[in-house]
């Protein structure tokens, strides 16, 4: 994992151990895994669509979004960044 991804993860994982006021993450978290995955399912749209018809600015940005909402269902879930990692290990060996 990279320093940034890794930074970003354990942010994730503080918030939902210690969930500070006005914290985006720890309001997702106390939304539930429901509103989480219809986050994911919106970044996606909003990824797809600024890969067809937007500038390449628009589409990293909007990657960073769905990445980044991927964590916390994974996080939501009780997943680790390992095991996902694992997960793609075993399809690409």
């Amino acid at each position: 994992m990279t320093d940034t991804l890794q930074q970003l993860w354990s942010t994730i994982e503080s918030r939902k151990q210690n969930p500070p006021s006005g914290s985006y993450t720890a309001e997702l978290f106390a939304a539930g895994v429901p509103r989480i995955s219809r986050k994911v399912g919106e970044e996606a749209v909003e990824t797809v669509v600024a890969a067809l018809s937007e500038g390449n600015e628009r589409l990293l940005s909007e990657m960073a979004d769905l990445i980044y909402h991927c964590l916390v269902l994974l996080a939501a879930k009780g997943l680790t960044w390992t095991d996902l990692q694992a997960e793609l290990a075993r399809r690409f060996k």
